[in-house]
């Protein structure tokens, strides 16, 4: 508030005081409103940049994350996942049975995904995990551990 007092003073006065002790014309005060606006600019830059790079480094993670499971072991072709998976949960990686035993795209229980390598709950690994570790599964015991669906 201490520099716009001078100006406004000087602006009062028609700007001879200023011109007076060698300042040249007196300005107008600054509007805080440019100001302002060039901030919240700024600011709205900021975070959409950080929201891109955010997006772009989990791109990066879920391709890296796909390249890791892209190709299927035992010759088990992702159409025939697909179908089991479509017929398992609807093709939602995400599904849980209403008794909570069977979690994921294939409907895996805890112990058959440990024994193809998962670890966690199925149903919140990434869908390209759960292909790789259904054709694992494929691999080792064919169609039979999906007996209605397979």
């Amino acid at each position: 508030m201490a520099l716009l007092v001078p100006a406004v003073a000087m602006a009062a006065s028609g700007g001879d005081a200023g011109e007076r002790i060698g300042l040249g014309p007196a300005r107008p005060a600054l509007p805080f409103a440019a100001p302002a606006r060039q901030l919240r600019h700024a600011i709205r830059t900021g975070v959409h940049r950080i929201r891109v790079a955010r997006h772009r480094r989990e791109l990066r993670r879920q391709q890296a994350q796909e390249a890791r499971f892209a190709t299927l072991p035992g010759g088990v072709s992702l159409a025939t996942l697909d179908a089991i998976g479509a017929c398992e949960s609807g093709g939602d990686p995400t599904a849980v049975s209403a008794d909570g035993a069977y979690r994921g795209k294939y409907q895996f229980d805890y112990g058959t995904w440990e024994s193809v390598g998962g670890t966690g709950d199925p149903a919140a690994a990434p869908e390209a995990e759960q292909d790789y570790r259904a054709a694992l599964l494929y691999a080792e015991a064919g169609s039979s551990p999906w007996p209605i669906c397979g």
